[in-house]
C-alpha cells in the first residue's frame, strides 16, 4: 500500500490563471491544465532561481518529488507554448501557510493565506484597525 500523498505548500498565487495564444479564438484552443503546486514549482526553481532542496523544502515535499512536479510543470509548458495551446492554473492538492501579520497598535495573530487571495480588507481581531502589513 502506497505512502498516504502530502499536500504540498505554496506560498503565491499567480495574479493571472488563464493563457492563450494572440489571434486564435478560445473556442478552437486545446487546452493545458497545470496545477498550482506545478506553477508553484516553477516559480521556486525557475523565478527564484533555488537550489531543488531548497525548493523541496518550501513545498513540505521530498527533493524526487520536487523534480517530479518540476518536470511535469515544465512538461506542460513546452506543450502549451509549442503546440499553440492555452494554460489554465488551477487546483491540484495544495495547503497555503499562515501568515504573521502586526496592526498599527502592535496586536499579532495569523491570517490564512486563502484569506489574503480574497483581496478583502484584513482587520484586527482586536481592535479592529485597518492598515495592517505583514512582517516575519
Amino acid at each position: 500500500m502506497p505512502r498516504p500523498r502530502r499536500c504540498r505548500r505554496i506560498a503565491f498565487l499567480p495574479g493571472a490563471d488563464y493563457f492563450k495564444p494572440a489571434g486564435i479564438p478560445l473556442r478552437e484552443l486545446d487546452e493545458v491544465h497545470l496545477a498550482l503546486e506545478e506553477a508553484e514549482a516553477i516559480r521556486l526553481k525557475d523565478l527564484e532561481d533555488l537550489e531543488q532542496e531548497e525548493c523541496a523544502q518550501r513545498m513540505n515535499i521530498s527533493r524526487p518529488t520536487f523534480q517530479r512536479v518540476l518536470d511535469s510543470a515544465r512538461k506542460k509548458v513546452a506543450d502549451a507554448l509549442l503546440n499553440g495551446k492555452a494554460i489554465r492554473i488551477f487546483g491540484g492538492d495544495y495547503e497555503m501557510p499562515a501568515l504573521r501579520w502586526r496592526c498599527e497598535v502592535g496586536h499579532e495573530w495569523d491570517v490564512a493565506s486563502e484569506a489574503l487571495s480574497q483581496k478583502a480588507t484584513i482587520l484586527c481581531p482586536t481592535c479592529g484597525l485597518p492598515g495592517i502589513s505583514p512582517y516575519g
